[in-house]
């Protein structure tokens, strides 16, 4: 494995640090070659791995899947992951490792996007850091961090990624915030109390408290009252049906549907909907 990495040296500063800005931290440049002992490990920071030449294959936790050039891979912090080259068509790669970041596409802290449009614009931004980062000349630090923002901007384009920036504060509030988050862009899935913390690594019983300690609410219970904020307004804009909004809902019957709506507002589904049509002299359905 010939591998480049370089330490992106940056003081502490009231601007930087805590700021919620994503800053880079170092940037590896890496040639696959067979004595490379592919294993799983973590990385205290996310990474952004883009395939720059050749095949092969990722694992995150217990699930593989192909990888190739233009191929990107983001890697949220914490998360179990290696990578093997293909025999014959050895990986070339670039790693970002970046602080502040992670993506909230997947489950499993992990997303696998292949570049397209952005592919040539991304391309040219991380020669340019390569570049930069051996020259080592004044200002290339601010230069790199620089084309890691306009990679982002790039990437937030996409419809089928999703990017957030990392909360501040301590552990616990930080996997809260990111459960909450996940709940808030996948509400509509079949999400379980188990999937949540897995994502969290964390117990589900940890998950539970610290949630609870930090919304007053469980995770479980947030999930149904984000569920039926959205049915309110199913009901007020579309004439779809109750039974209909119930499975667009991700609800497992439609009983459950209208028993978690009576017990948020009060009244069933069918009379929330013909009040709102009767105030505002709409016919009801």
């Amino acid at each position: 494995m010939s591998t480049q990495q370089y330490i992106i040296e940056r003081p502490s500063a009231p601007e930087s640090e805590g700021s919620g800005r994503v800053l880079l931290r170092y940037i590896t440049r890496a040639h696959y070659s067979e004595e490379w002992n592919s294993t799983l490990h973590t990385h205290a920071r996310a990474e952004l791995f883009f395939i720059t030449g050749g095949h092969g294959v990722f694992q995150v936790w217990q699930d593989r899947f192909p990888v190739a050039i233009n191929d990107l891979v983001v890697i949220n912090a914490g998360i179990p992951h290696t990578e093997t080259s293909q025999q014959g068509s050895p990986m070339e790669y670039v790693v970002l490792g970046v602080d502040g970041l992670e993506t909230m596409t997947d489950i499993s802290g992990c997303a696998l996007l292949h570049l397209a449009a952005e592919q040539e614009a991304v391309t040219a931004c991380l020669r340019m850091m390569v570049q930069e980062i051996r020259v080592q000349q004044a200002g290339c630090d601010e230069i790199c961090q620089n084309l890691l923002e306009i990679i982002l901007l790039r990437l937030r384009r996409r419809e089928d990624f999703s990017l957030s920036s990392t909360p501040s504060g301590p552990r616990s509030s930080r996997n809260c915030d990111l459960v909450r988050r996940y709940i808030d862009n996948h509400f509509k899935e079949n999400l379980t109390l188990d999937q949540l913390a897995k994502m969290a690594h964390v117990s589900k019983y940890h998950l539970s408290h610290t949630f609870q300690e930090e919304f007053h609410i469980s995770p479980i219970s947030y999930l149904i009252a984000r569920r039926i904020q959205e049915s309110r307004f199913l009901l007020r804009e579309t004439d779809h049906s109750i039974s209909q909004i119930a499975q667009i809902l991700g609800f497992s019957s439609l009983s459950y549907f209208s028993q978690s709506f009576r017990r948020l507002e009060g009244i069933s589904p069918i009379e929330f909907r013909r009040r709102y049509h009767k105030k505002s002299g709409e016919p009801g359905s």
